[in-house]
Formats: structure tokens, C-alpha cells, sequence
């Protein structure tokens, strides 16, 4: 067996992606762990249910650990939960993010200050062939939050594809949405067992952010 490895996730692409690159290297994946907004109920940034989350965690047979947290606990809350997870087998943490410095020293100082390795599987990849190479490993993810100030209203919805990654550059976005341009909730994809079936959408209108709201 691998080393254990308890999975910082999100929902969205690039956690998934993530996830299955450290697979593919061996890795033992214990445990999801997503954090809660405590005052809403839905996972921090991508703002997806939990119980979708749950779905996800039922599809791809890893449990999933729901921490909830507020703006001024976040960081401490998390910390927590890690050390919860070391004392379950968890050796290492996995990341998701791509190439921005200040997002991979926050997670180094989480694991560091619970004594486990911080691993980032996407580090320094090209983030155009990252979004394609996910899809074509046949994830399906569903746009689920835009920022309007960026991408218009009509992406909201909208399942990636090559053709879509097209669009998205025309309105000038980062095509992998890493600066915040648009987050995804991953719904199928070849470490699925089933899809997750996405019911009763509709559009909330949040400041300049469209979210799409998914049961």
C-alpha cells in the first residue's frame, strides 16, 4: 500500500484532477476533506451542498470529512482536522493548486504545523493543458460559480469541454479559471461508480458572483 493521504477537496476540477494524479502515483487516499462555510452550509469558495459532496464521497468509495469553519477560524479549524486525520493513518495532505505562491505556502504551514507532508500533484503544470488533460480523462465538471466582472452569465451551468475551454479564453479568463473567473463541481468522471445527478437549478445573483444552485 501507498502512503495515506487525506485529500484537501474542494469539489471543483482541479481538486479532482488532484486526487486522480495521486492515485495514479500510489497514493492512498483516506478521506475528502472539505471545509463548510459554518453561517451557510456549503462548502467554502465553490459553495456546493453537502449532500452532493456526500454523493461525490458514495460515487469514488473515499469518505468524506465535512469541517465546518467560519472566516476567523478557518485556518485553526483546518489545522484541527488534520491532526485528526494523522491520528487516523493520514501521512500527507494533498493539494490542488496550480502556481500561485501564496496558496501553496498556505497549505506548507498547515501541514508543517500538524507534522504532515504537503503534496501538490499539479504544481507548475501548464494550466491550459491541465484543464484539457481533465477532460479528456473524461471528468465531467459543471460550471458552478462565475464571476461576472469576467465571464457573463451564459457560462453558468455549462459542463467543460474543449469547445467550451474556447470560449472562455475569448472573453479574455484564465481558461483554467485560477484566478477566479469561474469555479466547477465535478460530477462524473473514470473513478466514479456512478453519476452524480444534478436536480432543481437555479440562478442566485450574489454581488458580482452568479452562483448555481444544485440539489
Amino acid at each position: 500500500m501507498g502512503i495515506k493521504v487525506v485529500v484537501s477537496f474542494s469539489g471543483g476540477k482541479d481538486s479532482m484532477l488532484s486526487l486522480h494524479k495521486a492515485i495514479s502515483l500510489g497514493y492512498e487516499p483516506i478521506a475528502l476533506m472539505t471545509t463548510i462555510n459554518k453561517n451557510k452550509g456549503d462548502s467554502w469558495f465553490h459553495d456546493i451542498s453537502s449532500d452532493l459532496l456526500k454523493q461525490v464521497s458514495l460515487a469514488i468509495n473515499i469518505p468524506l470529512l465535512l469541517v465546518e469553519c467560519d472566516g476567523e477560524n478557518y485556518e485553526n479549524t483546518f489545522e484541527i482536522a488534520l491532526k485528526n486525520m494523522k491520528n487516523l493513518g493520514a501521512e500527507a495532505c494533498i493539494f490542488g493548486d496550480i502556481d500561485i505562491a501564496h496558496h501553496r505556502e498556505w497549505g506548507e504551514i498547515r501541514c508543517q504545523n500538524t507534522n504532515l507532508e504537503a503534496i501538490f500533484p499539479l504544481w507548475q503544470g501548464n494550466r491550459k493543458a491541465l484543464v484539457k488533460e481533465f477532460i479528456e480523462l473524461g471528468y465531467k465538471a459543471i460550471i458552478k460559480k462565475v464571476n461576472l466582472n469576467n465571464m457573463s452569465a451564459d457560462f453558468l451551468g455549462k459542463t467543460l469541454t474543449h469547445e467550451l475551454l474556447k470560449e472562455i479564453e475569448k472573453t479574455g479568463s484564465d481558461v483554467c479559471g485560477e484566478n477566479g473567473e469561474y469555479h466547477t463541481f465535478v460530477y462524473d468522471g473514470p473513478i466514479f461508480s456512478k453519476e452524480v445527478l444534478l436536480q432543481n437549478t437555479k440562478n442566485i445573483i450574489n454581488e458580482n458572483t452568479l452562483l448555481l444552485s444544485t440539489y
